[in-house]
């Protein structure tokens, strides 16, 4: 299996970013791990055909978690392209399907009265905007034990904290992590994604360690991008530097 991570820059509340969703490749299948922010799926079509290929071409979806920037696209693709297969985790499928409320807008309901009442219009604005994702059936719904393996060369590692069933995946051939949001680079050092929005710290800071056992030589972040270069030692890092500033406050 080779994966290929995209680049999508863009214009989001008055500032650029870019996020990496990634393109897995083998003889049968082709499948993209998350999918951006809703109306993304013309950014997508332009960037896959940068590269040579199509949404059309794809076989599957792989969602890592339901925050709207991974999720908030698959309505629209599934819609024009109901063959696609979607992938998520159990705990995730849920919240994806609609049967169950998303625990990122579960959080965000439940920090509103605590909000100065400056930011509470804007905390009202963001939930609407969480609404906004349209819920699409899961078709294969991946198990939440420690290592289950997809398409014969994937490795799908639980890595529940950021979401309660957050998943990073792992191609053993190329020694490459996909980390989705368990990890983010910044300024080429690597951190956990949005420690004060994780819903389960203990949980993250967990799975980060989980992740520093693999043999990786190559590891992709949603945000981030490409990181290569002794990263076991520096997965394991992150722990440690969160404690440490958390006892020196």
């Amino acid at each position: 299996m080779k994966a290929y991570p995209l680049n999508i820059t863009f214009s989001h509340q008055g500032r650029e970013e870019t996020i990496h969703p990634v393109l897995m490749e083998n003889e049968t299948e082709l499948v993209l791990i998350d999918c951006g922010y809703p109306g993304f799926k013309p950014l997508l079509e332009e960037t896959l055909q940068q590269i040579g290929y199509s949404l059309s071409d794809l076989t599957g979806i792989l969602i890592t978690h339901h925050d709207i920037d991974h999720v908030g696209a698959l309505a629209e693709i599934k819609e024009q392209f109901p063959h696609l297969t979607v992938y998520a985790s159990e705990t995730e499928a849920s919240f994806i399907n609609g049967s169950q409320k998303p625990a990122r807008l579960q959080q965000a309901e439940d920090l509103q009265d605590s909000l100065p009442e400056e930011q509470k219009p804007g905390g009202l604005a963001f939930q609407q905007f969480l609404k906004t994702v349209q819920p699409v059936a899961v078709d294969v719904v991946l198990p939440e034990t420690e290592k289950t393996l997809l398409f014969s060369d994937v490795l799908i590692i639980p890595t529940p904290g950021h979401t309660p069933g957050h998943i990073s995946v792992y191609v053993p051939s190329s020694k490459t992590l996909i980390a989705a949001d368990a990890l983010v680079v910044e300024n080429e050092e690597l951190a956990l994604a949005n420690p004060e929005f994780t819903l389960d710290l203990p949980a993250a800071l967990i799975s980060v360690q989980k992740l520093a056992t693999f043999d990786i030589e190559h590891l992709i972040c949603f945000h981030g991008g490409y990181l290569a270069g002794n990263l076991p030692e520096r997965i394991q890092q992150i722990g440690k530097k969160y404690s440490f500033a958390e006892n020196s406050q």
